[in-house]
């Protein structure tokens, strides 16, 4: 079964350095927990801190906006982007190559327009907690990491594949609901079963 692609947000900082463009930030935070969409449609989400275990994370590239027209700013693969896995999440590390798209995405970090990023991923494993008013999802496993973005927030929440991640959700809870009414009438069926049986045998 192919697995729907989401993103999710974090945040995003330089490192002042003379002959260097260094960004710096949190791709993943572990524990945190983020309500994505609102209380009437959407869920709250916490990505648990073995979640990176099994996580495919080997050819990883950083774009802008997840865009695959624009030029990669940096990638895993020659090792201008580099991944550290701590208590607080994954860590990012990204050298630019001394290019002008990459001065100019450098330069909008420095000033204050662009001060988030986000990361493109798949889960695996995951449970939920409908206990509350908004469904709780935890992430067990993540198993591809696709990509980490920087990215503009106001562009973020108006992309398909953040609408994506609600409806994938909401499909999710009606499978559930579905399983769960199934349960429930099967054990229903038992029960009547069981009752007519101890009935014929009086």
């Amino acid at each position: 079964m192919k697995q729907n692609k989401e993103v999710r947000l974090s945040e995003l900082r330089f490192e002042e350095t003379d002959d260097k463009m260094i960004l710096e930030g949190y791709a993943i935070l572990f524990e945190n927990e983020t309500l994505i969409g609102s209380d009437e449609r959407g869920f709250k989400e916490v990505i648990d801190r073995n979640a990176l275990a099994e996580t495919l994370m080997k050819d990883v590239p950083m774009k802008y906006n997840h865009m695959d027209s624009f030029l990669i700013i940096a990638r895993t693969k020659n090792k201008s982007l580099s991944f550290e896995i701590d208590n607080i999440g994954l860590k990012i590390h990204a050298e630019l190559l001394d290019t002008h798209s990459n001065e100019d995405v450098y330069k909008m970090v420095r000033a204050g327009l662009l001060d988030k990023m986000s990361f493109a991923f798949t889960v695996s494993k995951q449970s939920w907690d409908r206990s509350g008013k908004v469904p709780v999802r935890r992430i067990l496993g993540i198993e591809r990491l696709y990509d980490v973005s920087v990215v503009d927030t106001p562009a973020y929440e108006g992309t398909s594949i953040y609408a994506r991640s609600l409806d994938l959700v909401e499909s999710e809870l009606k499978a559930m609901d579905l399983v769960e009414q199934e349960v429930k009438v099967d054990l229903l069926r038992r029960k009547i079963k069981i009752k007519s049986k101890t009935n014929g045998g009086k």
